[in-house]
């Protein structure tokens, strides 16, 4: 049995955990934790991580990133794992969860479903290979999704410059007359509807083309992996740990 703490409880992200939880005999929600209270649990709620007692195997974030400095505090207080599911981190909020790591298991992933994660290590693999390709990735989601491109697509494309070091991303071309340049990364987001999440990596080249694709059909997805990602990191040393680390132990 996992058990865990979930930040964020009361937005979509922690609601789907939660339900997941129900459904489960491999994980106990012991607390929550979320800004917005007043919805009834079978488990305390608080806004304030440190009101919470009992010791959990890991923390479960999904609230905002400007929660990372209070969680990581707690955790290293109470050797905690704490898993950091969100995105938009300031440059002084990763150096924060970078010193947590240095005395406590941390985990962080902009994307934590498995399928985009492999998705990843694929992409990466086709760009070693498939040399000459052009590489263009297409982002879709929902209207209300506030950043552009989002941050999974940033990841295929960083995964993508780790074996492609000249790699230079390219997010609009209206303003110049150019022909392509061999070592641009495309980068394009369409929003609309509902979309829950789509990414598209093309590799084009002279002859052919060959196209990976991951679609996100649920939310649930992510929260699965959250779980996967718990189950993971229980009792694990300090250090930082991503999706990659979950993946080694699956293929």
């Amino acid at each position: 049995m996992v058990n865990i703490i979930v930040s964020g409880i009361n937005g979509r992200m922690g609601r789907a955990i939660e339900e997941m939880c129900k459904a489960s005999d491999k994980y106990t929600i012991i607390g929550g934790v979320d800004v917005t209270l007043g919805i009834p649990h079978e488990f305390p709620t608080v806004s304030d991580i440190n009101e919470l007692s009992g010791k959990a195997d890991a923390i479960i974030d999904f609230s905002h990133h400007s929660a990372s400095k209070a969680l990581c505090d707690y955790a290293v207080k109470t050797v905690t794992p704490v898993i950091f599911c969100t995105t938009g981190y300031t440059e002084d909020e990763l150096a924060i969860i970078k010193e947590a790591s240095e005395k406590v298991a941390v985990f962080r992933s902009g994307n934590m479903s498995l399928g985009i994660n492999l998705l990843i290590e694929l992409s990466k693999k086709a760009a070693e290979i498939l040399e000459g390709f052009d590489i263009e990735i297409i982002e879709q989601h929902h209207n209300q999704k506030l950043d552009a491109p989002s941050g999974t697509a940033l990841m295929i494309a960083d995964g993508i410059k780790s074996v492609r070091e000249k790699s230079e991303y390219v997010y609009d071309r209206t303003q110049v007359r150019q022909k392509r340049a061999q070592n641009e990364v495309g980068i394009h987001s369409v929003r609309g509807g509902s979309i829950v999440g789509e990414h598209e990596v093309l590799f084009a080249g002279r002859n052919e083309n060959i196209t990976l694709r991951h679609s996100a059909l649920s939310r649930e997805v992510f929260a699965d992996g959250a779980l996967k990602a718990a189950e993971y990191i229980k009792g694990k040393k300090a250090g930082m740990y991503n999706m990659g680390n979950v993946l080694e132990g699956l293929i």
